[in-house]
């Protein structure tokens, strides 16, 4: 008993030694050194002892960084307003912000990185509506930790840490980029504990531009993971390796023809904004749900055999939903009998593609999509064509046909097949044995609902700029 008190009595005493103090988002928190936690740990054995250690470490590790960017046109707004904001092709990245993060501001032309600055909110939309004119909406509020330092060479400096604008900062990338804004009187071993503290600078002084060198070297954490964030495509093909992406699963990549949720992912970003209406009517596994949860989209889904309890079950062919009610329709239907998705005797998937009457009961489909879709509004639709015994079917070009009725064409995509069963060496050698084609793509049919009282322009006269090819020097 006598030993056990002195243990305790000890511990308490290194306890009080080593406990740094500091402030993290407006509450208050004691960090006390790894050492007498693990002591603690050792003697008690308590859930409170492992939730302080859990929490010390997050304290001192868990924070995140990112990149915002400007010109020198919009560089002054961003400092008098402390205001951030991004256009759509960084906005995923701007609303994954958490109060708390550490922010840097890269301005494009100077080629200088301003920091130190804390996000003082989540990134939002629209935080303050008249900001630069509008044009950068996904938005955050910041603060400054002391002055406001510019580096040099920025652009070298992200080719340094091997840093993309489009996905948040890895932890250790954070760390990399604060020890660059170190002032001279903070031991390094301090740094981050003087950047965690909230104190917020009395007024913003932009000081002179400093060039950077690491103090350590920069060595990959390869065991580190960093929040996967998709990226905007920008031409007609489309090749996503893998079906999902990030830390959490979009919908079950063992279902059958499921979705690749960079697709979704890239019509949810291209064509709504936070807060609109999303709705899938053959939802399959809920990819669909899961990305509009994830980028802060309404979302319903519905599907005639629903495999999940937050997926309606409704026939697609008459879907409950007022007319001119929502922003993105998206479908991914069968194109054919060739899948058996379930039991149910009214599937579509059960008619082949090879009659009149599967294309008939999907522009009933159609139809519902076009009336429940606001003017102006687009319908995501991906289909494949089938070749089975010796007889191709253009399945795309059929449904392309009826969709047309009701919609314009905004693009046509075509999304790389991947996963497929007959992606196989045998199957390979079969097609050049026997001198057919595996399907390799997919068409994802891009439609926008015409909007009201709009002027059809016919005839239209195209200014093309021609270029010169480059001529090869005579022999």
């Amino acid at each position: 008993m006598h030993f056990l008190l002195t243990l305790l009595s000890s511990t308490l005493i290194l306890i009080s030694s080593l406990i740094i103090t500091t402030r993290i988002s407006h509450i208050s928190c004691t960090l006390i050194d790894r050492r007498a936690l693990r002591l603690l740990d050792t003697i008690f054995n308590t859930n409170s002892i492992k939730n302080c250690r859990l929490g010390m470490a997050q304290a001192l590790g868990d924070t995140k960084g990112f990149i915002f960017a400007c010109t020198q046109s919009s560089q002054e707004e961003c400092i008098s307003r402390l205001l951030f904001g991004s256009d759509k092709q960084y906005g995923a990245a701007a609303l994954r912000v958490k109060r708390g993060n550490f922010l840097f501001l890269l301005n494009l032309e100077t080629d200088l990185l301003y920091g130190v600055f804390r996000a003082a909110t989540d990134g939002s939309f629209k935080i303050e509506p008249d900001a630069w004119k509008g044009k950068y909406p996904y938005q955050v509020k910041v603060y400054p930790v002391g002055d406001i330092i510019p580096l040099k060479d920025a652009k070298k400096l992200e080719a340094k840490l091997k840093v993309k604008r489009t996905d948040p900062l890895s932890i250790s990338v954070t760390k990399k980029l604060l020890e660059l804004y170190r002032p001279e009187n903070i031991p390094i071993d301090e740094q981050f504990q003087y950047f965690l503290s909230e104190e917020r600078a009395k007024q913003t002084t932009i000081r002179e531009p400093k060039v950077w060198t690491f103090v350590s070297p920069v060595r990959e954490n390869k065991d580190e993971s960093v929040e996967e964030v998709p990226q905007l495509q920008a031409t007609t093909l489309w090749d996503f390796p893998r079906q999902s992406y990030g830390k959490t699963s979009k919908g079950d990549n063992k279902y059958p023809g499921v979705t690749p949720a960079g697709l979704i992912w890239n019509l949810v970003w291209r064509y709504t904004e936070p807060g609109d209406l999303v709705v899938d009517p053959m939802c399959g596994s809920g990819t669909t749900l899961d990305i509009c949860k994830e980028e802060r989209r309404e979302c319903i889904c519905y599907d005639i055999s629903p495999v999940r309890p937050d997926i309606i079950q409704n026939d697609a062919r008459y879907i409950p939903l007022p007319d001119n009610h929502v922003d993105l329709v998206f479908v991914d239907s069968p194109y054919g009998d060739n899948i058996r998705y379930n039991e149910h005797p009214d599937d579509i998937g059960k008619i082949s593609s090879e009659t009149e009457r599967f294309y008939d009961e999907l522009e009933k489909v159609i139809n519902e999509c076009h009336r429940i879709l606001k003017p102006g509004k687009v319908l995501g639709w991906l289909i494949g064509d089938q070749w089975v015994k010796k007889q191709f079917t253009p399945v795309g070009f059929n449904l392309y046909q009826r969709l047309c009725k009701k919609f314009e064409t905004v693009d046509i995509i075509c999304i790389v097949r991947r996963g497929q069963s007959s992606h196989t060496g045998v199957w390979f050698n079969r097609a050049l044995r026997f001198n057919f084609y595996l399907r390799g793509f997919k068409y994802l049919f891009i439609m926008r609902k015409p909007s009201v009282n709009k002027t059809v322009t016919k005839n239209r006269n195209v200014n093309w700029t021609f270029y010169e090819r480059e001529k090869k020097p005579s022999p």
